[in-house]
């Protein structure tokens, strides 16, 4: 299957085709005129490597667990390094929380200013001349 029918089947562009074989995750043969040839079974794949990414896995994680895939059975060290990129999203999702939580409070403040916060409340304002 060439890059554009693939392309067209797996709802990508052959941008992303080529990306995911230059990092080692789809591989193609050449044509003796260098056309890329894909097998049939490279839209699934392509899916399942749209799933990864979603998952927010980097190609060379991706590519670290396609061995599994190919193989059909989950490796120790695979189902230790899913585990590693869900602890860095759960702490990546903890930091957004906090984040979050800082500019609520930034938003709090800007619309209930407080002398504490704002020190324009704090000088003392002088009564006018009568």
């Amino acid at each position: 299957m060439r890059i554009g029918d693939i392309a067209e089947r797996a709802g990508v562009s052959t941008r992303a085709l080529r990306y995911y074989e230059e990092q080692g995750l789809l591989p193609a043969e050449r044509t003796a005129r260098g056309q890329r040839v894909y097998e049939e079974a490279a839209v699934e794949r392509v899916h399942l490597i749209q799933q990864l990414f979603a998952a927010g896995l980097a190609s060379r994680t991706i590519v670290e667990l396609l061995p599994c895939v190919d193989s059909g059975e989950a490796s120790e060290d695979a189902l230790a390094l899913l585990q590693r990129e869900r602890d860095r999203i759960t702490e990546s999702i903890g930091e957004l929380e906090k984040a979050r939580a800082q500019l609520d409070r930034v938003i709090e403040l800007s619309l209930h200013p407080d002398p504490e916060h704002c020190p324009a409340l704090r000088a003392e304002t002088t009564p006018l001349p009568v």
